[in-house]
């Protein structure tokens, strides 16, 4: 029951706007914040398994829009870093039937843009920085950085890594580098196919990898997003880089990808970071999800699959054990996700995911809607 609660979300990233939008479809009140001018088609990739797309499926049926103008690889296929050779060939849509959905590859742009259209726009509110909020058992009052408050029943942290609302509860501690960064560039996907690529391939050495895909149905874009240790001393989360610096970076590595990596134009590069493990996600009328509460490095492609999935456990929750007992309902979305959110991030930290044949129904193959709660 929604018993009329107003649900704030703090953060528009792929996990609030999933929380925004199944919670609105739950019946209730929804505002979503966030502190970006407007919405912008950030240049990356994203891979988004049938776990999520199940999910999506709640949200008018989001999931046959995206499978419409997605790139639909067949096989994840692991590669050698010097001779090619495959290390590991798993199955996505080749075994799409087993899955229950499919896996798809996309422009993390497009698909944010067609997420967002699932929300009315006017539940969100741009230019709206959460800095501080007041909970006083009653309800939550929000104050944002433009001036601005607002009062809500309940507070939902979705707002990534160096979150206000986790810093609020659990107190300010820096996000731990984790020694590594990553370059990311998008090629024509006519360079990537005059070379041969694969649909889907990671290149492997010792210390480093580079993750190539196409990123729609008509391959149109081509993705290149790398991992490698490195020092990185700046504030800012993310910094220019160059095609050189990528050719430095991947000597020695097989003539495929010396050859993406000369169709390269913009390449940028970020630090990975990550936090240990919390206690608990929640304090009074404040929840937390995402990478506010499980940041990880992204060598699953599973962060914002995590966090889609805390929306739609947490939707669940609010809906099916209601709102009179926060407390209750809070911990059971808790210990609905704990377990799983946190093997998945200290796999996706050991960088180990599909590098050898295994098979991965246990990632993809889950359905969050047949979780018991409560």
């Amino acid at each position: 029951m929604s018993d009329g609660m107003r649900i704030g979300i703090a953060g528009a990233g792929l996990g609030g706007v999933a929380a925004a939008g199944l919670l609105q479809r739950a019946g209730f009140d929804v505002v979503l914040f966030d502190q970006a001018p407007a919405f912008s088609r950030l240049g990356a990739g994203i891979q988004f398994g049938p776990n999520v797309l199940k999910i999506l499926a709640h949200l008018d049926g989001l999931d046959k829009k995206l499978e419409a103008i997605s790139c639909l690889p067949d096989y994840w296929v692991s590669r050698k870093w010097d001779d090619g050779a495959v290390m590991a060939k798993i199955p996505l849509n080749a075994e799409r039937d087993r899955y229950g959905a499919p896996y798809i590859t996309i422009h993390r742009g497009d698909l944010h843009q067609a997420m967002l259209d699932c929300i009315s726009p006017e539940r969100v509110r741009w230019e709206h920085k959460l800095i501080d909020f007041v909970d006083n058992g009653r309800d939550v009052t929000l104050s944002f950085e433009n001036g601005a408050t607002e009062t809500v029943d309940i507070l939902v942290g979705a707002d990534g890594i160096n979150s206000c609302v986790r810093e609020k509860i659990f107190g300010l501690e820096e996000a731990v580098y984790t020694g590594w960064i990553a370059h990311r560039a998008i090629i024509p996907g006519a360079a990537a196919k005059s070379l041969g690529a694969d649909v889907n391939a990671k290149w492997w050495s010792d210390d480093r990898h580079i993750v190539c895909y196409y990123l729609d149905r008509n391959e149109d874009e081509f993705y290149l997003v790398t991992g490698e240790p490195a020092e990185w001393t700046s504030r800012a989360g993310q910094l220019p880089s160059s095609q050189e610096a990528l050719r430095e970076v991947f000597k020695g590595f097989h003539l495929l990808v010396q050859g993406y990596i000369d169709a390269t134009d913009v390449v940028t590069k970020w630090p990975l970071k990550t936090r240990d493990p919390l206690p608990t996600w929640y304090q009074g009328r404040t929840v937390l999800m995402g990478d506010s509460c499980h940041p990880m490095k992204p060598h699953m492609a599973q962060g914002a699959a995590m966090a889609v999935e805390d929306a739609a456990v947490l939707a669940r929750a609010l809906k099916e054990l209601g709102t009179k007992d926060l407390e209750r309902t809070f911990r059971a979305y808790h210990e609905a996700r704990k377990e799983r959110a946190t093997k998945v991030q200290s796999i996706s930290n050991a960088n180990t995911w599909l590098r050898q044949p295994e098979d991965p129904y246990w990632c993809y193959g889950d359905n969050v809607y047949d979780l018991a709660l409560g």
